[in-house]
């Protein structure tokens, strides 16, 4: 007898007699050589023919199963017998008399539509894949292959696909990803024969990378809806690159991780593939839709929860994804805050870069909060602000006003943020420190403006340059109404400088309006009445003179000065269901025979009472009234100013004084000016009979607990920001021109561990050397016509770098500049500079305040830089899809303009 031989798969049987029935073969039996076992049911219909395996063993056997056989039946033997040992008669009766042996391979013709020829690599992968395609394939049969040669990709692409239950196309590894969370479609591949398992694993890997086997892993070892959660940690157990991790807490991670994906101990590849993979996931169903977030946000959790099982819950700092990563980037970067606080004088520099670099990571990661970032970033530039060294105190009432305006206007801004602080206790703390660094150094700034104001006002000192709030009518908008411009008026009722400062960067963000400022210079601000409440500031804003009274004497005074204009308080801006303005008020903004519409609108002062100013950014979407006005006053100017501004409660750290009214911010001079109070006498004090006694500490109040206050003399009270506005002129107004970048740098600038600690200025851009007179004429608002002011100059830079002297100097350069639209060599030097000395990057504000460039016509005089640089299509300066960030190549502008040394 021959050797043993391998026992017949029912479907290989089955698929061998379809193929010999198919030949149209009249022998009665088919012998097949297998061994004599049959598991299966011993009949089989194909075709409609009756068909019975009989295990024949013996020569004996295989004439009982010829000599039983019913009409009509075909016989399939099974026998380990060869020929000579059947005999010619029993060969006889056999198809080909011969028995016949079960190849794979030819059943595998067969079912892909009786190709000819297989590839050789697919025969060489091994008879698991031949057995395979036979014992699984679809009742509908294997897709014929696209030439005469099955391929070894089509056949275990197709052999993949049915295993999975996935489409071909899919079979990559966001394809294994997705397969991975359904848990049905996993039963088939985990009951596969090892050898098919690790085989269709082998080809996965070729068509979705590295990624495969741990996913396959998983999925055999019964974790395979944990696939993704496992990926994610894949990440911090195996970090990339350079990045650091707690390599102890690691390395027993990821033993811990092992038998999850069936005791195999991924290498750094596979886990950086399953990594990118599961996170790649993420992104794709939070951005599918509610229910893929929710889907995602179920996975992140789980994630954290088999971190909790493994005990790595303290690596999850470095997922980009986890939302316990984020509140422990946080926690780290608050650390970095709580060191960088300056226990007096400037914030060290390096911690402050530290503080930085800790914020990047903060702001990387992908399911931030945004609020909470912002308030970060708000502490990183507190933090920069407070690395400036504190300047000499003001010397006149005007450099008082404007550091308001150009610096702790934005100081404000920030510290609001910092002061709603964090739901997390570990970065409250941090926060508490800073801004309690913060308020020691604006205190003292507080201090000094209450006492220039007191000294100013009982002084009966003359203006000059100040502009204060009884002169904005016939300083800023007599003189444009003189030239012929119809003016809008807005009078925004409580808006203080930091909330002026979010205001027009949403007003001006689309490019739509253009801020303009006397000559194009820094920004300046009004003086309110005092005290700064609306009573007293509000109506002398619109009587144009110091002056007490409500909304009947601001009507009567403001036709008295404008009898042909309308002010319009909030009842007259209501309109009905469906219009957002008032067809009133539509009506008097496209009168030409109007000069001045003047609206007051009354959003931030309500919200003093009813809100929490302390917490809302204000813009135009905010201030709806804004935008709805604006959008029908595009051929107005728009003067937009406010009557006073306002401090915020401060909770547990508010300060109650007695006082003999009722009055929040300020009392009736009964009694002398305790420490955080000063006494105002004079004729601009319109209440309480000439003097009053003002709180400039921002903590105390009189009165009862509201969100915020106004009437005492902090500059966040007392300066009235102003901003003129024309919709996309800035030539609109002679004497006025665009306005430059108006944050100062510890706003928007990096610091590096290099740079000193410089004196703030007064002003966001490098001001003028200060004239010694106080006393000035006013004709820096009296807007006479005067010629178009020229563009202003570049801020002095450091000797040009030797590679933009190069450039300049190079014949490549002098044939691409257009002598039509050119740009200054020193516009050129100023720029270039400015992104050189940024390791070839910087913000767009950066680069409009080091080249001295108006803020809204920084794009296009970057876009003409690209055109300058580009050669041949190459883009030496290329702009951040972020819509704010200058990168320049420097290796390509080295090469387009041979800048190289010879």
């Amino acid at each position: 007898m021959s050797a043993p031989v391998s026992a017949a798969q029912p479907d290989a049987v089955r698929r061998k007699v379809e193929a010999w029935l198919a030949e149209d073969d009249q022998a009665d039996a088919i012998a097949l050589t297998a061994r004599p076992d049959w598991p299966a049911e011993p009949v089989l219909s194909i075709d409609g023919t009756r068909v019975r395996v009989v295990p024949c063993r013996t020569p004996l056997a295989a004439r009982a199963a010829l000599h039983d056989r019913a009409d009509g039946e075909r016989l399939v033997l099974l026998t380990e017998l060869t020929d000579s040992e059947l005999g010619d008669g029993l060969l006889a009766h056999l198809s080909k008399q011969t028995v016949r042996r079960i190849d794979p391979w030819d059943l595998v013709r067969q079912m892909f539509g009786g190709v000819k020829d297989l590839d050789p690599t697919l025969v060489r992968v091994g008879r698991w894949v031949a057995n395979a395609l036979t014992d699984h394939a679809p009742a509908d049969g294997w897709p014929a292959p696209p030439g005469a040669i099955l391929t070894r990709d089509h056949a275990l692409r197709s052999l993949s696909a049915e295993l999975l239950d996935l489409p071909p196309a899919e079979l990559d590894d966001s394809g294994l990803v997705q397969w991975s969370t359904d848990a049905s479609r996993q039963l088939r591949f985990t009951t596969l024969p090892d050898v098919v398992a690790e085989g269709v694993t082998a080809y996965l890997t070729g068509t979705a990378g590295r990624a495969a086997v741990p996913i396959m892993s998983a999925v055999r070892a019964g974790h395979g809806v944990d696939v993704i959660p496992l990926g994610l940690l894949a990440g911090l157990l195996w970090p990339a690159g350079s990045e650091r991790t707690a390599e102890v807490e690691a390395a027993v991670g990821r033993t811990r991780l092992e038998p999850r994906f069936g005791g195999l101990r991924l290498t750094p590849p596979q886990a950086e593939a399953l990594h990118q993979a599961a996170e790649a996931w993420v992104y794709r169903t939070v951005d599918s839709g509610d229910d893929g977030r929710a889907e995602a946000m179920r996975m992140l959790r789980r994630a954290e929860a088999i971190a909790d099982e493994i005990g790595i819950a303290g690596l999850l700092g470095g997922s980009n994804v986890l939302p316990s990563g984020f509140v422990q980037r946080l926690r780290a970067f608050a650390d970095t805050v709580r060191l960088a606080v300056p226990a007096g004088g400037s914030a060290p520099p390096a911690a402050v870069t530290r503080a930085q670099s800790a914020l990047a990571t903060v702001e990387a990661h992908r399911a931030a909060e945004p609020r909470r970032v912002e308030t970060a970033r708000m502490a990183v530039r507190l933090l920069r602000w407070l690395h400036t060294a504190d300047g000499p105190s003001p010397a006149t009432l005007l450099d008082a006003l404007h550091r308001q305006v150009r610096q702790d206007g934005w100081v404000d801004r920030a510290r609001l943020d910092v002061f709603a602080g964090d739901p997390d206790q570990q970065v409250a703390e941090a926060y508490r420190l800073l801004h309690r660094a913060v308020d020691t150094r604006r205190a003292r700034h507080d201090q000094q403006f209450a006492a220039l104001l007191a000294a100013a006002t009982s002084a009966e000192t003359q203006p000059g340059a100040l502009l204060r709030v009884e002169d904005v009518l016939d300083r800023v908008v007599q003189p444009i109404v003189d030239q012929g411009r119809r003016v809008l008026l807005l009078v925004m009722d409580g808006m203080g400088v930091a909330a002026a400062t979010e205001l027009a960067e949403s007003v001006t963000r689309t490019g739509a309006w253009v801020e303009l400022t006397p000559d194009g210079g820094p920004r300046t601000g009004v003086l309110a009445a005092l005290p700064t409440v609306t009573e007293a500031s509000r109506c002398s804003l619109l009587s144009g003179r110091i002056t007490a009274g409500g909304q009947q004497a601001e009507r009567k005074a403001f036709s008295g000065r404008f009898p042909s204009g309308r002010l319009l308080h909030k009842a007259a801006l209501r309109a009905g269901a469906g219009t957002a303005l008032d067809p009133e008020v539509l009506a008097a903004l496209d009168d030409p025979s109007i000069p001045v519409v003047a609206a007051v609108v009354n959003t931030i002062d309500d919200a003093l009472d009813r809100s929490d100013p302390g917490i809302t950014v204000w813009g135009d979407d905010t201030i709806t009234a804004v935008g709805d006005l604006l959008a029908s006053a595009a051929d107005r100017v728009v003067v937009l100013v406010s009557d006073h501004g306002h401090v915020v409660d401060r909770g547990p750290e508010s300060l109650t004084l007695p006082s003999a009214s009722s009055e929040n911010r300020w009392r009736p001079a009964s009694g002398p000016a305790g420490d955080a109070e000063v006494t105002v006498t004079g004729s601009r004090v319109a209440l309480g009979g000439g003097t009053v006694v003002l709180p400039w500490r921002e903590e105390v109040r009189y009165g009862p607990r509201k969100a915020g206050y106004h009437g005492g003399a902090a500059p966040a009270e007392a300066v009235i920001p102003l901003l003129v506005l024309a919709a996309g002129d800035d030539q609109a107004v002679p004497g006025w021109a665009g306005a430059p970048v108006a944050s100062p740098d510890w706003w928007r600038e990096p610091l590096t561990e290099s740079s000193p600690a410089r004196a703030e200025s007064g002003t966001a851009n490098r001001r003028r050397p200060r004239r010694h007179v106080e006393q000035q004429p006013e004709g820096l608002f009296d807007l006479a016509p005067v010629a178009a002011a020229p563009v202003a100059a570049p801020q002095p830079v450091t000797a040009a770098p030797d590679l933009v002297t190069a450039l300049l100097a190079s014949d490549r350069y002098a044939q691409r500049r257009d002598p039509r639209m050119p740009l200054a060599d020193e516009r050129v030097t100023a720029l270039l500079g400015t992104l050189l000395s940024g390791g070839d990057r910087a913000t767009l504000d950066t680069l409009a305040a080091r080249a001295g460039v108006p803020a809204h016509r920084i794009t296009g005089t970057v876009a003409a830089l690209r055109r300058l640089l580009q050669v041949e299509g190459y883009p030496v300066i290329t702009l951040d899809p972020d819509g704010r960030t200058v990168h320049l190549n420097r290796a390509l502008l080295i090469e387009q303009f041979e800048l190289e040394p010879r």
